[in-house]
Parts: structure tokens; sequence; C-alpha cells
């Protein structure tokens, strides 16, 4: 008989063996998969982006929302005028290949707190970006706003100003309730026809949005008479305390109002033969008036149509009979010039902060952008809304570091451990630097810089020409 061979698996030594090798292939691919597993084809192309800021190495690169590569690596930049950027080098799949000149990139939050990802639109035209290629820094749009910067735009003499605006509404409406509600109960009407009123307000031929850059640029005008403005509203006062004394006959004229207008509707159908008289004496005044007997018709027209016109009025003044009454006991309310000293007031405290927020938008497109951009940071969301995702990336380390209590800000001595922060930018505010601060600081390398960065930024933001 032949004697049995043993079997490999009988040696505890080589089945640990395996096993300790199957564990260390393991652990390697899975510490390497946000880079891309081993000997799997990838399309390997880089970005120039303004700022890699909060980007770290094996951040998402995303296209419409699905993960197609990773960040692989980052290298700063700098230019001939000193500006700071980044250009990242993107692992991708090879199912994306190729992207085009055209494509556009955006570096967008994930959390409030500084996870970031890379998200990339692809673009129709232009030349393939073939491997190893970048992508230049006039594609990497729209810039980002960070939620630091939407928040300082709220600074203590807006917050104060606001405040103060929300107290002088509150006193103006106080004891009003009354009045208020009559007022309400009056606008009915009003109310019933708004629909076709919206409805062209909503169409694009009314340019609405041109009529709110109007506006804005009317209340800029009008905010060096606002003194000015105050003295009409009392002197309104002065014209409605008038008015009191002789209310009685105001009533009167209204209420005989309307029996003289049926008095004339009975009538002007009378003077109809008179007036046929008198274009046949005018006919025959030709030689001394040719121009009348193109009149008369015309004069006639209007008068027929007229009569039609002044058969809904008594309708009409039935109906102001309630309104006016209303405006009778407003203008006998005592409360009233109290009321108009309170707006006096409010427009006076707002003339600072609009002094003070004009600027940011006049000069700088702050507020334009502040709108367009917010969107950006709700990134994450389902059919019930959106939110913001967070997660808290850790500091560089060094003395002093961000990541704890320190006595100072941090200031090295390694390049990454030194405080950048600017809470309360220059926006070309009254008393302010001439420049728009917020988003255009420089990035200085190894610095710490706290406060306004040196230098005049100038006045140039995202939409405006340079």
């Amino acid at each position: 008989m032949r004697a049995s061979r043993p079997s490999v698996f009988g040696s505890p030594v080589l089945v640990g063996a395996i096993t300790v090798l199957i564990v260390v292939v393991a652990v390697f691919l899975a510490y390497n998969a946000n880079k891309g597993l081993p000997f799997v084809p990838t399309y390997d192309v880089s970005v120039h982006v303004p700022s890699g800021a909060d980007l770290v190495v094996g951040n998402d690169v995303r296209i419409g929302g699905d993960r197609v590569g990773a960040v692989d690596s980052i290298k700063p930049v700098e230019d001939k005028q000193g500006h700071v950027s980044a250009i990242l080098g993107l692992k991708l799949d090879k199912t994306v290949e190729p992207l085009t000149t055209r494509t556009t990139v955006i570096v967008r939050p994930r959390s409030a707190l500084g996870l970031k990802y890379v998200q990339i639109t692809p673009g129709r035209g232009g030349k393939d970006l073939q491997a190893g290629d970048t992508l230049p820094l006039q594609q990497a749009r729209p810039h980002p706003v960070e939620i630091d910067e939407v928040f300082n735009t709220f600074n203590a003499p807006t917050r104060r100003g606001i405040q103060n605006t929300l107290t002088g509404f509150g006193n103006g409406l106080a004891g009003r309730g009354a009045d208020l509600n009559l007022a309400i109960a009056e606008l009915r009407p009003l109310v019933d026809n708004l629909t076709p009123v919206a409805r062209n307000l909503a169409s694009p031929q009314t340019q609405l949005g041109r009529f709110f850059r109007s506006l804005e640029r009317a209340a800029e005008e009008v905010s060096p008479v606002a003194e000015q403005q105050a003295a009409l509203f009392r002197n309104l006062d002065t014209t409605f305390g008038a008015l009191v004394p002789v209310k009685s006959e105001i009533r009167q004229f209204i209420r005989e109002g309307p029996v003289t207008e049926d008095v004339a509707i009975a009538e002007l159908p009378k003077q109809r033969p008179f007036l046929r008289n008198s274009t046949a004496l005018f006919r025959e005044l030709r030689p001394g008036a040719a121009v009348l007997p193109r009149v008369a018709p015309v004069l006639a027209d209007a008068l027929t149509i007229g009569t039609s016109t002044l058969a809904r009025t008594p309708a009409l003044n039935a109906e102001l009979t309630s309104v006016f009454r209303s405006l009778d006991r407003f203008v006998a309310d005592p409360v009233v010039p109290r009321g108009i000293n309170r707006l006096k007031d409010t427009v006076v405290t707002l003339r600072d902060p609009l002094d003070f927020i004009t600027p940011a938008q006049t000069t700088c497109n702050y507020i334009t952008l502040w709108f367009r951009n917010i969107a950006s940071h709700l990134s994450e969301g389902d059919t019930h809304g959106t939110w913001q995702r967070f997660i808290i990336i850790a500091t560089p380390q060094g003395p002093n570091n961000e990541g704890g209590p320190s006595s100072k800000p941090a200031d090295g001595p390694s390049v990454e451990n030194h405080l950048h922060a600017n809470p309360y930018p220059n926006t070309a505010a009254p008393g302010q630097t001439k420049e728009c601060e917020a988003g255009n600081e420089d990035f200085v390398v190894g610095k710490t810089l706290v406060g306004n960065v040196p230098g005049n930024q100038g006045t140039v933001t995202q939409g405006q020409k340079k």
C-alpha cells in the first residue's frame, strides 16, 4: 500500500502564514482605498482653484453628486502679483474620461466646520484634457462664499441699527390695533383684485428687478434729505389738523356730490341738440375757423363717453364714505403726532446704518453675491429640506495652536501653525479704507495675521469688471 501524503492545511504554521498574508493585503487595500485601489487604472488630471483651504488629500471629487475620484495632492502656487492659489491633483475614474477645457470646478463645503469636496461640472466643446493636463484658474467658478463671510455682514453697527428699527416700528404701531383691523377690512376689495396685479408683476415684461434696483438708487439719493422728509411729515400733520374744524363741510360736500352728479347725468343728454346746432354753426363759419369742424366731433364723442363714465361714479362715492370716516378718526386721534415723531426717529436712526451698509452693495456687490451663493452652504438635503453637514478637522500642531486653549494666537514656528483671521474686513464703509477686503485677502504664508490685511485689496469682486 502507498503511504498517504500529509495535507497542506494540516500544518498550523502554513495556515497561520497564509492568514497573516491575507490580513496584511486587506489592511493595505483599506489604507489606500481613498487614493484608489492598486492596479486599477485612473484618469489623473489637475485643476487650478483660488484656494485649497480646508481641503485634505483624500477628499471626494464628485460629478452631479456621484463620487468619481479623490484629491491626490494639493500644491500652493503664487502668481506674479503675489496672490496665492492652489493646484489640486485629482485621481478620477476612467469612466469620466475625457473632460474638456470648458469643464468648470468649484470647492464646495460639506459642513459648516470645514469638510469640503471638489465638484466638477463637465462642459461641452473645447479640447479634451489628457492625463496630466491642468484645468486653468478661470474655469474655477463661481467663487464660493465661506460661512464666516456671511456672518461678518452682521457686524455690531448693523445689529444695533436692526434693533433700533424694530423698536421704532413697534412703538409706531402701538395702540393702532382697532384702526388696523378697520383698514384691513376696508382693503378686502383690493385683495380680491390683487391676482391680476400679481400676475402682471410676475411677468418678465414688467422688469420688476430693474424697479427694485432703481429704488435702491432712489433711496441712496434721498438719504441726504432725510431731515427735509421729516419736515414734510410734520407739515402734513399740520395740514390734516387744519382740516379737522371743517370736517362737517367736507362731509356735506361728499354727501351732496352724488346728487349734483345725478343732475349732470340727466341734463347733459339735453345738450345734444345744442351741440348739433353748434356743429352746423361752426360748419357755416368754416372760412373763418377751418379747424373747428374737425374738433367738434371729437368733443361730442368725449361727452358721450363721459356720460357712461359718470353713471358709475355714485357707487364709487358711496364706497369712499367709510374710507373718509376712517381717515377722519385717524387724523382726530391725538396719538397720531406721537406716531409720526416715532417715524421720524426711525428714519433718523436708519441713516447711519444705511450709510454704512450702502457701499457694501454699491461698491463691493456683497449683498447680491451673498444671496446668490448662500445656497452653496446648504449642500445636502432630502424631500423635507436642506441642511449642513460638518466634521472636525485637526488644526496644525505647534505652540498656541487653535486646537485648544492658548495664551496668544498661533504664531509658528512651523509654516502652517499661523493664525489668519479678519473678523471685520473693510467694505468701503465710511471711515474705512476704500477696498472690498472680504474674499480678496491674500493668504500670507508663514506669518500670523489678525485683522485687516496690509495694503489695499481693491474694490473689484466677482461679477464686476476690472
